[in-house]
């Protein structure tokens, strides 16, 4: 679960983060009264108003804007709210704003780029920082490498001085600056942990005219399965920003990830699912969902992954793979013949039924009188779909 800038700073600042601030609005009525208590409460006549979506590169997309005065911000606000931004996160389709943060504004002197995730690979957090702060970190990667600073922290032991002390030293900071750096990064580490996040990031992290060092952005991803331990965040969560399909699968307890192919997919178990999308696109397909039924599928969770599968209109095909372990494949079958009678499928659909009740679902569907393309081995499968697919 993502959130929004405004809901990650008070997270931050609940750990003792020291954070650009200011107040959300979401009606335009309320834009005027917003700017003037964000003026007053922070001493200030110059803000910064900002569109509140999941996506990065906001500020390129023209959804963030400093303002010198109260006239500009509010000219500012009108513009921002309502708009439908596009920047490179968001794809051509862009993303709607509904909320605006207006913030307090700095004087900056250097901007930093600071963030913590999971490193599969070494199996510990990686904690990076550099030089190069609000630029895509994709981009400093790809060009600038070595300005990308990383110390790995092992989970159980959690982050020790030493290692904030590298990350520190990596930004060159020093004196007053460097202190307040290193109790940043101690608090971020301990705010990832304790949150259950998946990914915390600040771009950028500032140092003022004054010798400060503050939060100028936050970006916060958290694991869903472990949000029933945090009510709070949970609590934050904007459906707005998510994918409807994706909302309406997670209802029906259907693992649903919308993606840009025409192959739709329909498997049991992740694991079985991302091997799928991978043979599907050696057979020369793009798969156009990632859809996992999960081990207890019944003939009514299989209709309704068709319904959400079929509301994308740039499937042009079906595969259905399913390897009954728990899951009884004459239970799929049956559930697949009254998707396909019910719904009215106009797109071909390839079915892949092994394990458990395997040769009572082929029956099954030899038997219905419905159109379904039959498939022996993933292979065979992926070829057929993809095939299919072109055809239509």
């Amino acid at each position: 679960m993502k959130v929004h800038e405004y809901q990650g700073k008070k997270i931050f600042a609940d750990f003792g983060m020291p954070v650009q601030d200011g107040y959300v609005f979401e009606k335009i009525e309320d834009a005027e009264s917003t700017i003037k208590r964000v003026q007053k409460d922070f001493n200030t006549k110059d803000v910064v108003v900002k569109a509140q979506i999941h996506a990065g590169g906001r500020g390129k997309g023209g959804g963030v804007k400093y303002s010198p005065d109260f006239d500009k911000a509010l000219e500012n606000a009108k513009n921002i709210l309502g708009m439908n931004l596009v920047t490179h996160q968001t794809g051509e389709s862009g993303q709607l704003v509904r909320k605006v943060y207006v913030t307090e504004a700095f004087d900056i002197v250097e901007e930093y780029y600071a963030a913590i995730t999971l490193d599969r690979g070494k199996g510990m957090d990686v904690f990076m920082v550099s030089s190069e702060g609000g630029v895509e970190i994709e981009k400093v990667a790809a060009e600038t490498p070595e300005k990308i600073v990383k110390v790995w922290i092992d989970p159980l032991l959690g982050m020790k001085s030493f290692q904030a002390r590298k990350l520190v030293y990596g930004l060159g900071l020093s004196g007053d600056a460097f202190k307040a750096a290193m109790k940043i990064f101690m608090q971020m580490y301990k705010c990832y942990q304790e949150t259950d996040a998946t990914i915390v990031e600040v771009n950028p992290l500032i140092l003022t005219e004054d010798g400060k060092v503050v939060v100028l952005d936050s970006k916060m991803n958290f694991d869903d399965n472990a949000l029933f331990r945090h009510k709070d965040i949970a609590a934050m969560r904007d459906l707005n920003e998510e994918d409807p399909n994706e909302v309406e699968a997670a209802q029906f307890n259907l693992n649903y990830i919308k993606l840009d192919g025409n192959v739709g997919c329909m498997v049991n178990g992740a694991g079985l699912a991302m091997a799928t999308m991978d043979i599907i696109k050696l057979a020369g397909g793009e798969p156009a969902n990632f859809l996992d039924v999960g081990g207890t599928a019944s003939a009514e969770t299989v209709k309704n992954g068709f319904r959400i599968i079929l509301s994308d209109e740039n499937v042009k095909a079906v595969l259905i793979n399913i390897f009954g372990g728990i899951v009884r494949c004459d239970r799929v079958a049956n559930g697949v013949v009254q998707a396909v009678k019910e719904l009215g499928l106009k797109v071909p659909v390839v079915v892949r039924l092994e394990g458990t009740n395997a040769e009572e679902a082929q029956t099954i569907l030899s038997e219905s009188g419905v159109d379904i393309i039959p498939a022996v081995g993933m292979k065979d499968a992926a070829e057929k779909v993809v095939k299919a697919a072109i055809g239509a």
